[in-house]
């Protein structure tokens, strides 16, 4: 989605992939991109020189994900940042866009919104994964090497690379394919979400910024009207869907809850303005969930990250450091 708006705004765009998700789209495909074929662990130098920005947002990229493999979270999320990081900057690279994750602000509840000056509570593997990549970056920000940390709050919208494992995504497949919104947590917890086309047209408005705007910056990406308990983005979603909402708790109250304050990004972009709402994403995901036929089969193997993983390392095409056992794309 984001190499997609970005050439849509004129830019030259190569992608960089390992290619786990290859082939988990629904509908028309992501429109292909000049693509180095290699997992982040393994750039160097070469492979980064003549381009001017590098936008990194690769990693092992939710919570339940990193909580089974904390190691491989450390691996790829925080070494495999430093190396690109490094490389980037060691290859002339002038601006690094860091894809970070409001989870950073976990426990910090909802009674007030925090800002970037916030303590930063993070309590799953995934969210410290992100504060140690905000944290090396500040230390490779340089006067010839900008680095800018972007705080996305939970991100949802349809995109081809569908994922189902965000809570609005999630919450809408439910509807769809059930008729039923099925909340699991008790509903309480607070969420910053945000699209993601909006997220894109951050990215492209951080890389057209004059440097001194945005250098050295963590910005929190979204916005204050999209600060929603769980539950009513679940009743947003029901209303669109015209679906039950139900709440059963079964996994108990979730202690990553809080609100977040989005001003600083505001500032500094003020011709920057988001063009999405929960109702409207809903929308768009029930008009492609029910026109690409989403089947609860997909949901289940083909756009929940961690399942995915699990599919290809039982497969024995991913080893258990998720390195390719095989050449891409052969499945055994």
């Amino acid at each position: 989605m984001a190499g997609s708006a970005l050439r849509a705004g004129g830019h030259d765009v190569a992608g960089l992939d390992v290619g786990y998700f290859a082939d988990c789209d629904l509908g028309p495909g992501a429109p292909a991109l000049p693509r180095v074929g290699s997992d982040v662990r393994d750039v160097d130098v070469e492979m980064l020189r003549g381009f001017e920005a590098v936008v990194h947002l690769a990693a092992l990229s939710n919570d339940p994900l990193g909580s089974l493999a904390p190691d491989l979270t450390l691996e790829i999320n925080v070494e495999g940042a430093a190396r690109l990081a490094r490389s980037a900057r060691d290859a002339g690279v002038r601006r690094f866009i860091f894809s970070s994750s409001c989870s950073i602000y976990g426990a910090s509840g909802g009674d007030v919104l925090v800002d970037e000056t916030a303590p930063l509570k993070p309590v799953t593997p995934y969210a410290k994964s992100k504060v140690r990549t905000e944290e090396l970056l500040q230390d490779l920000q340089a006067p010839d090497f900008c680095t800018v940390s972007l705080r996305n709050a939970t991100v949802y919208g349809f995109s081809p690379r569908l994922r189902t494992d965000l809570v609005v995504n999630d919450l809408v497949a439910s509807a769809v394919l059930d008729g039923v919104v099925r909340v699991l947590s008790d509903g309480t917890p607070w969420r910053p979400v945000v699209h993601v086309e909006d997220v894109a047209r951050v990215i492209g408005a951080v890389l057209e910024a004059p440097e001194a705007a945005v250098s050295g910056e963590a910005f929190n990406v979204g916005t204050e009207a999209q600060n929603h308990q769980v539950h009513e983005i679940a009743e947003i979603v029901g209303d669109v869907a015209g679906a039950e909402v139900t709440i059963t708790g079964e996994r108990g109250p979730d202690p990553r809850s809080y609100r977040v304050d989005f001003s600083r990004l505001h500032a500094a972009l003020p011709a920057l303005r988001e063009q999405w709402d929960v109702a409207a994403g809903a929308r768009q995901l029930v008009d492609a969930y029910r026109g690409f036929g989403l089947t609860r089969e997909g949901v289940r193997d083909r756009f929940v990250r961690l399942t995915r993983l699990e599919e290809l390392r039982s497969e024995g095409a991913l080893d258990g450091h998720l390195r390719w056992t095989r050449p891409r794309g052969e499945r055994g």
